[in-house]
């Protein structure tokens, strides 16, 4: 389970690194960037997810 969450992250971080690039260049079109940014979203749900199965449940 961590090992599938590092790679979710990197996946994610690459990703964020690839937005940024076509953004800076301009030469994506607007609808591959709104792809790019949703499925950068759903990594992120993903993410969330293991780090909440991975994390105990303390009750204060």
């Amino acid at each position: 389970l961590r090992l599938e969450l590092i790679v979710l992250r990197d996946e994610h971080r690459d990703l964020d690194q690839a937005i940024e690039a076509l953004i800076e260049k301009g030469t994506a079109d607007q609808l591959t960037i709104q792809r790019l940014k949703k499925k950068k979203l759903l990594l992120k749900d993903k993410i969330a997810v293991i780090e909440d199965r991975l994390t105990p449940d303390i009750i204060a």
